[in-house]
């Protein structure tokens, strides 16, 4: 069956009409971390009433201004808009005017003719119309396979045979690349086809995710096919794509964290409540405390000293929060930072406001001295070195922060080390990108660390964020 727009379609599948269909949507996007008020459901409300609600688009961008605060939201928003305002139900066969699938005489898909198909169209300027089509049909008749729980679609089985990452060359060509072409505009062109390619492999996902939503459900589709907001991807799960997105954000995160310091501090200025002096003033009031005296507070900004495994099954976790609190430098009067995999050194003069992270960690592996013995990780070695060599580190007026999974590869963790700096730091705390719930498995010795040490589960950027804001001194 072939349905009208998106906002057609969503009145056929909604119980409650367009008005609860839209609260419906404005939930899902809660759900994913995203934050809509009452205020912008209302103004989602007065934007569907004013809008051609046959033109699709014209919705999707209407909803958006009125919902989203922040541009790094759309990506998620496009994905569950795509769900709860499909552009169709069902298969879209009758629709394929422009587009037909090539077969052979004996009426099988001709692999070779449809690669040559997309190869030709991604080349063309203007075909999105007709690439959608065919990314529809691939879905209908090259996506679908049997499952446990029945017929179902799949993208990677759609795009299988046709691979159209193998097909730069051909749109190359069909771009007028040649070999007078100079290096600059081939590189334009080449960055340009894989732009296509990406769209068209994007196009096909989204096509699988609606046919699978008609037979699952939308709500369980967006529980794992929506693109997740930065701050909520799980460190130890992150593609490279989600860990660039997350360093793009850090500032972002850095400059809330910084507010929300700032605020503390400007708080804490009235000191506490001198109960001696506060006393002795009642007496003019015959002993009713009415004017309060506070001490005299004495501002100041704490030390930071920071112990992080830069190890590979940490890496992200590690990455994102030495560039978090290197963006945070100017609210500590001091911050120190140390790296280890088997042995701990000193990297606090390779990170400065300006210093890219692939270019800090690369300083890291070939300047300084992390890996001691095997290149795995051993926090005993690495507590061990670090209170030896760098005996100054933590203080009195330190706040140690300690970023690990605390898996030590079945080594000595080295208990007795943490037990001192952990009494000489002012604070100390641990952060673990790992979930409790595996804390003390397999080689984890997160389980005895956590009884010298406060741990704290961290695993998304999120997560961090509210720990670190609630943990550090002002």
């Amino acid at each position: 069956m072939i349905a009208g727009s998106g906002p057609e379609v969503a009145a056929q599948d909604a119980p409650h009409g367009l008005p609860g269909h839209l609260v419906g949507f404005v939930e899902a996007l809660r759900a994913r971390g995203i934050p809509v008020g009452p205020s912008e459901t209302v103004d989602a409300g007065r934007v569907v009433t004013v809008l051609d609600l046959m033109d699709r688009e014209v919705l999707r961008e209407g909803l958006a201004c009125a919902l989203l605060r922040r541009t790094t939201h759309r990506a998620t928003f496009d994905g569950l808009f795509d769900l709860w305002f499909p552009v169709a139900i069902g298969a879209r066969g009758g629709a394929f005017d422009e587009v037909e699938m090539p077969r052979t005489p004996s009426g099988e898909v001709d692999i070779q003719a449809l690669r040559e198909l997309l190869a030709e169209l991604l080349a063309q300027d203007g075909a999105e119309q007709q690439l959608e089509q065919l990314a529809a049909q691939l879905v209908e008749q090259l996506g679908q396979y049997e499952s446990a729980r029945g017929p179902s679609f799949s993208a990677y089985q759609a795009l299988k045979e046709v691979q159209p990452h193998t097909l730069l060359a051909k749109i190359l060509a069909g771009l007028s690349v040649g070999p007078d072409t100079s290096e600059f505009d081939t590189e334009i062109a080449r960055r340009a086809a894989r732009g296509r390619i990406d769209g068209f492999r994007a196009t096909v996902e989204a096509e699988t995710r609606r046919r699978v939503a008609e037979r699952i459900g939308r709500e369980r589709v967006a529980g794992y096919g929506v693109a997740r907001q930065a701050e909520d991807v799980d460190f130890l799960r992150a593609s490279e794509r989600e860990l660039a997105d997350l360093r793009r954000s850090s500032q972002r995160l850095a400059r809330i964290l910084a507010s929300r310091l700032a605020v503390r501090r400007r708080h804490s200025r009235r000191g506490e409540i001198d109960l001696r002096k506060t006393l002795r003033k009642s007496m003019s009031t015959g002993g009713v405390p009415i004017d309060l005296v506070n001490r005299k507070p004495r501002p100041g900004r704490p030390e930071l000293v920071l112990l992080c495994d830069i190890s590979g099954s940490v890496a992200g976790f590690s990455n994102f929060t030495l560039l978090l609190v290197s963006a945070l430098r100017e609210q500590f009067s001091r911050v120190r930072i140390f790296a280890f995999v088997d042995r701990t050194d000193e990297v606090t003069r390779f990170f400065d406001p300006h210093t890219q992270l692939d270019k800090a960690m690369t300083r890291i592996f070939t300047e300084s001295e992390v890996i001691g013995y095997d290149g795995h990780s051993d926090y005993g070695s690495a507590l061990s070195s670090f209170a030896r060599d760098f005996p100054d580190a933590v203080t009195s007026r330190s706040s140690l922060l300690i970023l690990g999974d605390a898996r030590t590869n079945y080594r000595d963790p080295d208990l007795p080390t943490l037990r001192e700096l952990v009494g000489v730091a002012k604070h100390a705390h641990w952060l673990n990108p790992e979930p409790q719930s595996q804390w003390g498995s397999g080689d984890s010795a997160a389980d005895r660390y956590r009884q010298v040490i406060e741990m704290h589960e961290c695993r998304s950027a999120r997560q961090l964020t509210e720990v670190v804001s609630r943990l550090l001194p002002v």
